[in-house]
């Protein structure tokens, strides 16, 4: 999965696609890199970030995803929490809908059934703002697994049928929780749905020697997908597909 940010905020690339050309020319680069989703995004969702309106993210994201729909050989998929920026942007061509709030708005749920979309239930405390302060668990997995556990049974009894579950590392997590969570992906395999990790370039890597600066967690980011999709996970979600792919392809062979 490709991210694809069109916002002037994001911690990684913000501003760089925030207009429709270089979103579209950076959107088939992703796929020509070997992304076979596309994660279209309108609002960051970086700790601290403040919220838009709806008005604004469907500004930002409805033009790209109509200008990609039927145009890219990639699934187009929405990443917001808001239920009305889903449901225009699956009109205009999105299969996927990538909810960092797990569902929380039961909404979102039913306009995923509406339209056959598919459904990424990620799990957050809080909120970007907030989400820093509220890390404190038992026991990480668990808790999350419970939780995703919860979201995807609601989810497949109003009627979606293609649940992806993401455990959310960095999302309301501290470094070590993020690390856990990597180590002990595998516990999730039982809750009979793919699974998605989203490490890249995120300040977990940070606390390792080298990386604290944005620009160097490239080999961070891939050692956890290699780790992540050796552990289980199906869908990797991340800047750098290139190398990522690349780096998945010994990962693949390795497991046969």
């Amino acid at each position: 999965m490709g991210i694809l940010n069109v916002t002037p905020d994001s911690f990684s690339d913000g501003g760089r696609f925030a207009h429709l050309e270089p979103a579209v020319e950076q959107a088939f680069r992703l796929v020509e890199e070997g992304a076979s989703i596309l994660d279209i995004g309108g609002e960051s969702t970086r700790p601290g970030a403040a919220p838009v309106s709806e008005e604004e993210e469907l500004r930002r994201v409805l033009p790209v995803v109509e200008a990609l729909a039927g145009r890219i050989h990639a699934r187009l998929s929405i990443d917001t929490y808001k239920p009305a920026v889903a449901e225009a942007c699956l009109r205009a061509g999105a299969e996927m809908i990538n909810d960092v709030t797990g569902l929380r708005d039961a909404r979102m749920a039913s306009v995923a059934a509406a339209h056959g979309a598919a459904v990424v239930i990620m799990h957050m405390r809080g909120t970007p703002a907030t989400m820093n302060q509220e890390t404190a668990y038992s026991d990480v997995v668990a808790e999350v697994k419970a939780f995703l556990s919860r979201q995807a049974t609601a989810a497949r009894a109003i009627g979606v049928d293609e649940i992806i579950l993401d455990p959310g590392i960095g999302f309301a997590k501290t470094a070590p929780q993020s690390f856990e969570l990597l180590r002990r992906l595998g516990e999730f395999a039982d809750l009979g749905c793919p699974l998605l990790i989203g490490p890249s370039r995120k300040s977990f890597l940070a606390t390792l020697p080298g990386m604290e600066k944005l620009g160097d967690r490239l080999e961070g980011t891939l050692a956890a997908s290699v780790i992540g999709v050796m552990q289980g996970a199906s869908i990797v979600r991340v800047h750098d597909v290139k190398e990522c792919r690349k780096a998945l392809a010994v990962a693949d062979a390795v497991k046969g």
